[in-house]
């Protein structure tokens, strides 16, 4: 499949904007959601988004994505002294219907979207695991890891890739594949948001491919 970098309806000034995490953070292009606790923030720095979180928290990029296309980005789980620092829960969704931007980064909140769901290494890194949100509060479990070639290593920067292709959604992590999923009841648009609970990230490199 030809590669062609792309951002739908953006341009390409705004697609270099958006691959650089701009600082201060473009909040008409990334709606972050975050949990009100203590000691937990959502930024920029030297072209990364952070998420140095003591609770839950979803950054939305703000564009509905249709048809088939691909997400990919870099993503590192900090292990290094700091206050949030834990490794757990790099986690993502992607296809979520209408999320609205109205939430405050706590998980349940979210159990009223259709949307996929990555959770890898989360409960601690204890547990890899892709869902499909109903929408009725139902989150289907479609694959689990708990070995830990699945699960996170501390201060490791992945590649992280999200394949959808007619109907059928795949998630790749250093070019390994963990999860492909021909869904029979395909959700053919939605938004794609970064999603991650008491933690410190760096993401970096974000591309959409058509």
């Amino acid at each position: 499949m030809k590669q062609l970098l792309i951002l739908l309806c953006f341009s390409q000034v705004a697609l270099a904007q958006q691959v650089k995490f701009t600082s201060p953070l473009d909040t008409s292009l990334w709606k972050p959601e975050i949990a009100p606790k203590e000691n937990s923030r959502v930024y920029t720095s030297k072209g990364k988004l952070i998420m140095d979180t003591k609770g839950g928290v979803t950054v939305w990029l703000n564009k509905e994505l249709r048809g088939n296309f691909t997400i990919e980005y870099r993503r590192t789980v900090l292990v290094a002294g700091g206050v949030n620092d834990r490794l757990s829960d790099l986690n993502m969704f992607w296809m979520a219907q209408e999320p609205g931007f109205r939430r405050h980064g706590v998980l349940e909140e979210y159990d009223s979207l259709q949307l996929y769901y990555i959770g890898m290494g989360g409960n601690t890194n204890s547990t890899t695991r892709f869902r499909k949100y109903e929408g009725t509060g139902e989150r289907r479990l479609i694959g689990e890891y708990t070995d830990s070639a699945h699960l996170l290593q501390a201060n490791h920067t992945y590649t992280i890739r999200i394949v959808v292709k007619d109907g059928t959604t795949s998630f790749y992590a250093d070019g390994v594949r963990y999860f492909e999923y021909a869904d029979p009841h395909p959700l053919r648009k939605g938004y794609f948001g970064f999603r991650s609970t008491w933690s410190r990230q760096i993401i970096s490199d974000f591309k959409i491919y058509q």
